[in-house]
């Protein structure tokens, strides 16, 4: 399925984006707030592949590993997104801090 295929792109250009912000900043907070967004952009590019892999072949074993994927891609997603909301209000004090220092 084509929306897939866009799908997985996307996801991978944002991580890939998201993993060169990460190496260019120097607070410390904003990078944990980054590699949360990375991992949550990782992770549903692992979903969306197991999505595709699911709908592409029509194997037992590859539905098994599809769904693995999926559950592996959905869990990192999750707990990305978890991680987000935990570092967000000090990400934003950090800047909030350093931009009045500036």
């Amino acid at each position: 399925m084509p929306i897939f295929a866009i799908l997985i792109v996307f996801a991978i250009s944002f991580y890939i984006f998201y993993k060169v912000k990460y190496h260019r900043t120097k607070k410390p907070m904003e990078k944990q707030w980054l590699s949360a967004k990375s991992s949550m952009a990782l992770g549903m590019f692992v979903f969306f592949f197991g999505l595709n892999q699911l709908f592409m072949f029509r194997s037992t074993l590859a539905a098994v590993i599809a769904v693995i994927f999926a559950l592996v891609g959905l869990g990192s997603t999750w707990a990305g997104y978890k991680a987000y909301q935990h570092y967000l209000p000090f990400a934003a004090r950090e800047a909030k801090e350093h931009s009045k220092t500036s």
